[in-house]
């Protein structure tokens, strides 16, 4: 039992080195920014963020600092 434990555990860390494995299909997530929380959706390549700043111009700050961190495992 133990070792079939551990050998999980190290599958699972193999798994999580190789990035090209793990696609984000869809999530969403919370940011926080300078003045107030925003909440972030990514769905099948389409990014969605609630501020202002987003909703006039289909990118913001928030969604680039996401991108930026997931870019490997975005799908």
């Amino acid at each position: 039992m133990l070792s079939s434990v551990i050998s999980k555990i190290e599958k699972a860390r193999r798994y999580s080195l190789e990035k090209d494995r793990i696609q984000f299909n869809n999530f969403k997530a919370s940011i926080r920014g300078d003045n107030r929380q925003h909440l972030i959706t990514y769905e099948y390549g389409q990014w969605s963020c609630d501020c202002v700043f987003f909703t006039e111009n289909m990118v913001c700050s928030h969604t680039m600092a996401f991108q930026r961190l997931l870019e490997p495992m975005l799908l």
